[in-house]
């Protein structure tokens, strides 16, 4: 695998939108924060722009993004999500994003391009904020994003108590993201796997899927051929009906007896923990302790 190169305070981060079309008056707040940090900001040429109705074309909005690859000034690649993330995958230059080494971080919809990425190029990406988290930002994501984003620390922070679903303890490949997607990805040609161990991370949320709908989810991709390499699963916060959800996933838990945890440390609620898509890391239920080599 390859790691991108570290993000510094003063360097610029390029802000694009391969999912959708964003307002900018929801991103003011967001541009002044990453500002105040010390951050210079760059928007894509097509980053507001509506051609398609519901965003630019795939390929104005592809464009944005190879443009940011490329672009010397950008070390950080920030984007949100959306619905139509995997119209741009045929039209990315994956040559240039691995030649880049950027640090790309985002989640949600984004979760097929960050994961096509990693797959095509070997470069490690950064699944769990979006210049949305810093609209209404609080001290663990900012912990979270100058720790794995900036210092590069492989040791993740908890914000809440992990449920132990099934005990023991695993190492392997991080990958994963919001559910659907990668139910998705499972079928794409934009996405591969090798023989290795994976631990795979989920997380959905109440606002999109009812907890019936998170369960057609993780059932199909337990029934898929990748998750036979899978040693480990973190499934992250949900929100209302989170009861029901965990109740779920611990008769899948005890069903496939793998190392299983429940947290609320990362997903599309208040807490954005970010994990490194291709790193290596070491899970332990007992412990609550999630580590990877960043």
């Amino acid at each position: 695998m390859i790691l991108p190169k570290k993000v510094s305070i003063g360097d610029t981060v390029g802000i694009v939108s391969p999912c959708d079309v964003k307002n900018y008056e929801k991103l003011i707040k967001p541009e002044e924060l990453l500002r105040s940090m010390g951050f210079k900001v760059k928007y894509g040429e097509n980053t507001f722009k509506d051609t398609w109705g519901y965003a630019a074309s795939a390929k104005e909005r592809a464009d944005d993004f190879n443009a940011m690859a490329s672009d010397d000034e950008v070390s950080l690649v920030f984007f949100g999500g959306g619905d139509v993330g995997c119209e741009v995958l045929p039209l990315l230059d994956y040559d240039a994003i691995k030649r880049s080494r950027k640090a790309y971080c985002s989640y949600s919809d984004s979760t097929s391009i960050l994961n096509a990425i990693t797959s095509l190029t070997g470069l490690v990406t950064f699944h769990g904020q979006t210049p949305r988290t810093f609209e209404d930002l609080n001290d663990y994501n900012v912990e979270r994003f100058k720790s794995v984003i900036i210092e590069r620390d492989g040791i993740h922070k908890r914000a809440s108590d992990w449920t132990v679903l099934h005990g023991g303890a695993c190492r392997g490949r991080l990958i994963g993201g919001y559910t659907q997607n990668v139910c998705l990805m499972l079928s794409s040609p934009y996405f591969s796997y090798t023989d290795e161990k994976y631990i795979l991370f989920l997380e959905d949320y109440f606002w999109f899927s009812e907890p019936a709908i998170v369960a057609r989810y993780v059932e199909h991709i337990i029934q898929s051929e990748f998750f036979k390499n899978v040693c480990g699963v973190i499934f992250g916060g949900y929100g209302e009906g989170d009861d029901v959800v965990t109740q779920f996933l611990r008769r899948k838990a005890e069903s496939i007896g793998i190392p299983f945890v429940k947290c609320n440390d990362f997903g599309h609620g208040t807490n954005n923990a970010i994990f490194p898509i291709g790193a290596m890391a070491e899970l332990d239920c007992e412990k609550a302790s999630l580590r990877f080599e960043i």
